[in-house]
């Protein structure tokens, strides 16, 4: 096997480098992968310019990446699901399998799951990397490796559509048209949602959902009331809608989540901003509107899988930008920049 294990490793505050480090070997419920393709999220870069997400903190150096795809190349002995050659698509947090959250099937709230790039944890930005079998998916021929790598993504708008109870007839509105409003958008499509308006501050972003299927789309402009936004919402869907989804994480994007949804409707908070934020409780509580979080994924890959290769999503759009992992500084750069087309910054590591 090459001996070659380039890495990309964040010391510090913009401080990422290539380095060597060894390639490891699988436990016995464990493969070993040539990586095949990792996005750049939206927490790698919060890691690269702030050096921490909350609690979070990246206190030594911390190999970068969870968004991920590889082709199996060496097997742990009570592997029988995968083979070598098999291209798959890495589930990046690992959980205990065993507590209470586990058991539940929501291993996404386990106490000790171990996810890929969130410190102290290595990630897998890197030639080489093993990782727990049963959190492998196996593509199939026709679903290509930066697809595989988009399900992590795609795994969080299924995951929050899900907790929305989105079906046939509902009128979505989403927060936020970054990459976590999209994918919602492409799931909340495939789900039955009959209309959906997303919001957003960048105009070029909104193009881009309404090519992916957006009904309608709404410009948040500076200077203009909360309560003019949520008129103009109300107007654009002729009524009220029933399911929100905030991908955005800021105050305002959450207030407009509570006040624009309809009574005894659903708001899904999906962004990860402050750790306090002022809301109209109230108004949510005498109009019953339910809050709910969501937190990553649980029992969801599978599903963002099937609907990739049965072709009722088609993520590739999202796909903005494509580098070697030698440019994974320039890579970075890019995404941080989030300026003109820039949604999904790929990186290929093999």
């Amino acid at each position: 096997m090459a001996k070659d294990n380039l890495t990309a490793i964040l010391y510090g505050i913009n401080d990422i480098r290539l380095e060597q480090t060894p390639i490891e070997e699988p436990n016995d419920d464990e493969v070993l992968m040539q990586m095949g393709c990792v996005g750049i999220c939206g927490s790698d870069v919060h890691y690269l310019v702030n050096g921490r997400i909350g609690d979070f903190v990246v206190r030594k150096p911390m190999i970068m990446g969870h968004e991920s795809s590889g082709v199996v190349v060496k097997l742990g002995k009570n592997v029988k699901h995968l083979k070598i050659g098999d291209r798959v698509a890495i589930e990046p947090g690992v959980s205990c399998r065993q507590c209470k959250f586990c058991k539940e099937g929501r291993y996404n709230l386990c106490k000790d799951v171990i996810f890929c790039a969130t410190p102290p944890v290595h990630g897998n930005m890197r030639r080489f990397y093993k990782h727990a079998a049963d959190f492998c998916f196996k593509l199939p021929d026709h679903v290509s490796l930066a697809e595989g790598a988009i399900l992590e993504p795609l795994s969080v708008g299924v995951h929050a559509c899900k907790r929305a109870n989105i079906g046939i007839g509902s009128k979505v509105l989403i927060l936020g048209a970054g990459p976590i409003g999209l994918v919602s958008l492409l799931v909340a499509k495939a789900m039955g949602a009959s209309r959906i308006v997303i919001t957003d501050i960048m105009q070029n972003r909104l193009n881009l959902a309404k090519k992916l299927g957006a009904n309608d789309t709404l410009l948040i402009e500076k200077g203009v009331s909360e309560e003019e936004t949520v008129r103009k919402i109300h107007e654009l869907f002729g009524e009220e809608p029933d399911k929100t989804i905030d991908a955005c994480g800021a105050q305002s994007s959450i207030r407009l989540a509570i006040l624009a949804t309809r009574s005894g409707g659903i708001a899904v908070l999906v962004g990860m901003g402050a750790p306090e934020v002022q809301v109209p409780l109230i108004n949510a509580l005498i109009r019953e509107v339910d809050i709910r979080g969501v937190f990553r994924y649980a029992n969801d890959y599978a599903d963002a899988l099937d609907l990739v290769a049965s072709r009722k999503i088609d993520v590739k759009p999202l796909i903005t930008h494509n580098f070697k992992l030698e440019e994974v500084v320039e890579a970075f750069n890019v995404s941080k920049s989030g300026q003109g087309d820039v949604i999904k910054v790929m990186i290929h590591c093999n």
